[in-house]
Parts: C-alpha cells; structure tokens; sequence
C-alpha cells in the first residue's frame, strides 16, 4: 500500500516539476494534516506551525526538481518541514507554548475536559524537551513513523533517533508519572451534547 502510495506521490511531484499546475496543490492536499500536526507538535505554537508549515511548503515547490527519489516523497515533505521548524527554533529561539490539543477522531464517551487537561500536560511536558529530541519523539510515538524513516527525514543514523526517544521519553516519564495514578474520569452519558472544539486543518 505504501508502494502505491508513493507512486502516486512521485508522479504528482514530477507532473508539478514538468509544469502541471494542480500537482503540487493535489500532493500536499494528501499529505498536510499529517505534515500540520508535525510542525504544530514540534513548534507548540499554532501561529509558528502555521508560518514554518508555508515556508516549508513554499520551499518544497521550489526545490521539487532536487527530489532525486532515494527517499519517498512523504519522507522528503516531512524533512522539509521539520527544518523549517527547526531553523524557526533555532534562529528566534522559539519557546513553545501549548496547542489546543488536535480533535480529528471521533468523540468518546469520557469526560472531554479531563482528556484536554491530560492533552495539554503532555503537550506542556513535550514543549520543555530540546527540539531535537522532541521532533524524534514526534515523528515516532505522535505520527507513528519507522525509525528508518525518522532518520532519513532527519538526516541522522538510526542510533541517534532512538537516543534522542529514549532520552526524550525518560524526561517525560518524569514529568508525567503522576498520570499513571490518575483515577479514569466517569463516563458521561452519550447523549451529553460535546463541545464543539477546533482541531488542526
């Protein structure tokens, strides 16, 4: 399944290199929640996520014709955008502060408030690891990517990713050890309407 979905990507990215107007629109449509919730997770500021994720892209559609295919094209997206937010960081010296946490699943019979006031701890505790160590752990335990692939879109070995998660993942055990002792809030009867929160485009 992924094959094809790279195939599909690389044709868009060739067609957008040979001059098609619509690929590069039609590639990042496939791929911008994913890409989106990387930037917003690594930088923890929605109005900083949301100018790196343009000069990423901005970036992407210029350099198209320097993709030379050793990676797939999601790999290469994902590397752009995560140095986009990572040169943000390092050249304003980005401290982050906490997003609304994403809501693009569906709703669940738990307290809403107490799975935000959880989302925001963890959101609080990722913002205060170093931006390296918290676009490994990103890209790993948030968007699920292989380590392989991790490396790649950071241009590091193998060894360093998993370094970066384990150190990244031993402070934030630290940090919120307290929620494994967290009684589970009680479930609010389904026909409690939700409230109607805003999550990443």
């Amino acid at each position: 399944m992924q094959a094809d979905d790279d195939a599909q990507d690389r044709a868009l990215l060739a067609a957008h290199v040979a001059g098609d107007a619509d690929a590069f629109t039609t590639l990042v449509r496939k791929h911008q929640d994913r890409l989106w919730a990387v930037a917003l997770r690594t930088l923890g500021d929605r109005e900083e996520a949301a100018d790196a994720l343009q000069d990423a892209l901005l970036s992407a559609y210029r350099s198209a014709a320097t993709y030379r295919g050793e990676a797939r094209v999601t790999t290469w997206l994902h590397r752009v955008v995560v140095n986009a937010c990572l040169d943000r960081v390092r050249r304003a010296k980005v401290r982050p502060t906490v997003p609304m946490p994403d809501d693009g699943g569906p709703p669940d019979p738990h307290d809403r408030l107490g799975d935000r006031e959880t989302a925001i701890e963890i959101e609080t505790a990722l913002a205060t690891l170093p931006a390296e160590q918290r676009a490994a752990l990103v890209l790993v335990d948030v968007q699920g990517m292989p380590v392989d692939d991790v490396a790649a879109v950071l241009g590091v070995p193998v060894g360093t990713i998993k370094s970066r998660c384990s150190r990244g993942r031993a402070r934030l055990a630290l940090q919120l050890g307290h929620l494994r002792n967290r009684p589970t809030p009680p479930a609010v009867p389904p026909t409690t309407p939700s409230v109607a929160e805003g999550g990443a485009a």
